[in-house]
């Protein structure tokens, strides 16, 4: 890119009057005044890569099919193309300061992102910044477009891409959990409910259950991205088509499967897909369900590796860090904290999502930016976060095997594996024996003549193998 003298600065005004802007910066009073008034956030629409090469896209697949339809010229065409490449290679970051949760409706987003490619383009010309003699932002680069059509356009493309990685994470950790589940099949394991001695099972089949709710994780989030091949590009301000040429819609679907490499597609009906964004309560919804469930994994880890004198001490689970300033050799549960933390912050971003798909009003939505943040912070924190739970918590997880038979031969857990043989009254009045005593219900069994401790062990191992007919 041209390089541009900083203490250089260029005029640009509106009705609200002039603004001094850096030499050095392709942005324009548009984006300035969306800076100004709106910057309530550490996050700028830059922050997220996938979002800001969304609206590039967009703008590029607009000016081929502004070129197709007759109202573009080549030479503009091929200067917009340009600029929206340098975009998406990161060049224009420091030139896209809207606040990605400005208040605007996302009109400041759509300008700064208009204002920044006819800038470039205007440079690649070799014309000046900010005099827009060539390449003008509304009239050239936001050519067959509105704010309403072509920011919620961007928002889905950054979704549906930011997507793909965390499905990728959540399948990641579902084959770590058939591992697992396999590592600790033959670990006799101590069932509980409502956190009392329940059943004897095995350690892996807990696992395998962790296994199957994560695949289906994975399942239900690639379900609800195939519903953000749909986007809104093309119905322009409110759904009519008012102000793009007839074949425009046409031609910018083609263009953008071809830059996007994804079959987006045209809506059944462009009033429907303005003025509603259900699809953003079901993603979210989607992504609460995820981080709920894995904070409920993380829970039970954090549980079972309690102690490990003084808990259950069943997992033994990777030392990350030390635990304490103060206490000397503790060591905290910290990757399952973190996990149960971070859907805490998912859950409220859902909330955040859902008044915000709520409040939208007659023709469209103008709390698109909220979405935007709210979602990608979702997405985000899921992906990162599943990513070092498995990678430093969930692969060097151990299984005490000792510790876990202790627990399951000394309760009168065993109990429920005793009744075909014995009957329910005789077991249960020596299963409140052994809790009253305090001493394992198979030594009270042996003792009684009831049943030896190897017979015992014989009917546990049979109930931790359950035969399904379906």
């Amino acid at each position: 890119m041209t390089t541009f003298n900083p203490a250089e600065t260029r005029i640009e005004a509106d009705y609200v009057g002039e603004v001094q802007i850096p030499g050095d910066k392709l942005f324009g009073v548009n984006s300035v005044r969306g800076f100004q008034n709106l910057s309530i956030s550490p996050l700028t629409v830059a922050h997220y890569p996938e979002f800001r090469n969304a609206f590039a896209q967009c703008k590029w697949a607009a000016a081929l099919a502004n070129l197709d339809s007759g109202v573009l010229p080549s030479a503009q065409c091929e200067a917009i193309i340009l600029a929206c490449r340098e975009v998406i290679e990161g060049k224009c970051d420091d030139s896209l300061i809207v606040d990605l949760l400005e208040g605007s409706g996302g009109t400041s987003t759509n300008m700064n992102f208009n204002e920044v490619i006819a800038n470039c383009a205007q440079r690649l010309m070799g014309h000046a910044a900010g005099s827009y003699d060539v390449v003008h932002p509304n009239d050239h680069v936001n050519c067959s477009q509105s704010t309403n059509d072509v920011y919620p356009a961007a928002l889905k493309i950054a979704t549906y891409a930011m997507m793909g990685p965390l499905i990728s994470e959540v399948e990641k950790l579902a084959v770590q959990f058939d591992r697992k589940s396999e590592q600790f099949a033959d670990v006799l394991h101590l069932g509980r409910t409502c956190l009392q001695d329940a059943q004897p099972m095995r350690l892996g089949q807990l696992f395998s259950g962790y296994a199957s709710l994560t695949h289906r994780l994975a399942e239900e989030l690639r379900n609800v991205r195939g519903k953000l091949l749909t986007l809104p590009l093309g119905g322009t301000a409110i759904g009519t088509g008012f102000g793009a040429p007839a074949a425009y819609r046409g031609f910018v679907y083609q263009h953008l499967a071809k830059i996007t490499g994804v079959a987006y597609q045209a809506p059944t009906n462009s009033f429907d897909a303005m003025q509603n964004m259900d699809v953003f309560s079901r993603v979210s919804a989607e992504l609460r369900t995820c981080s709920a469930s894995l904070s409920k994994i993380a829970s039970d880890l954090t549980v079972l590796s309690s102690g490990p004198v003084g808990g259950i001490g069943e997992l033994i689970l990777p030392e990350a860090q030390a635990g304490s300033s103060i206490m000397p050799g503790k060591v905290n549960p910290v990757l399952p904290m973190s996990m149960i933390q971070l859907s805490f912050a998912v859950i409220g971003n859902d909330t955040a999502v859902a008044q915000a798909v709520q409040y939208g009003q007659l023709e469209i939505n103008h709390f698109e930016p909220v979405v935007s943040s709210r979602v990608f912070d979702s997405i985000s924190l899921l992906t990162n976060g599943i990513q070092r739970f498995r990678e430093k918590c969930i692969e060097g997880i151990e299984a005490n095997a000792q510790r876990n038979e202790e627990h399951v031969v000394q309760s009168m857990a065993v109990a429920t594996a005793l009744v075909p043989k014995l009957g329910y009254a005789k077991v249960s009045k020596l299963a409140r024996q052994s809790v009253a005593e305090g001493r394992s219900l198979l030594a009270i069994l042996e003792e009684s003549g009831q049943m030896t401790q190897a017979e015992a062990m014989a009917a546990i191992e049979k109930a931790t193998h359950p035969v399904f007919i379906d």
